[in-house]
C-alpha cells in the first residue's frame, strides 16, 4: 500500500505576504518563519500598509545599497579612477567623403 504524501506549502495554505496588526501579533513566529522563507512581509493598521517584515540578511542587502554615492558625480568622484589621468580627448570626426 503506497503512504500517503504529505501536504506541501505549495498544496496546503497559501503563503501570506499581508497581516493585519492584530493577526501579526497574534501570529508573529509565522510571519518571521514566512520573512525568511517567503519573502517580506506586510503588517497593515486599519487597512493602510505600514510596515515590512524582511529576512536580516534583505535588510542588509538593502542597507549596503543605501551606503552607495547619492549621485552619478558622486559616484565617478570616489571612484578609484578618479585621479587616474585618462586622456579623453577625441579627435574631431568631420564624417566620411562620399562620391556624389
Amino acid at each position: 500500500m503506497p503512504s500517503p504524501k504529505k501536504k506541501t506549502r505549495k498544496q496546503g495554505k497559501a503563503a501570506r505576504s499581508s497581516w493585519q496588526l492584530q493577526t501579526a501579533k497574534a501570529r508573529l513566529s509565522e510571519v518571521i518563519r514566512l520573512a525568511r522563507t517567503d519573502g517580506p512581509q506586510i503588517v497593515t493598521k486599519q487597512g493602510k500598509e505600514e510596515v515590512v517584515i524582511v529576512a536580516v540578511e534583505e535588510f542588509r542587502k538593502l542597507k549596503q545599497r543605501a551606503r552607495q554615492p547619492l549621485s552619478l558625480h558622486q559616484f565617478f568622484a570616489q571612484s578609484p579612477l578618479a585621479e587616474a589621468n585618462i586622456n579623453l580627448d577625441r579627435e574631431p570626426d568631420y564624417g566620411r567623403e562620399v562620391d556624389l
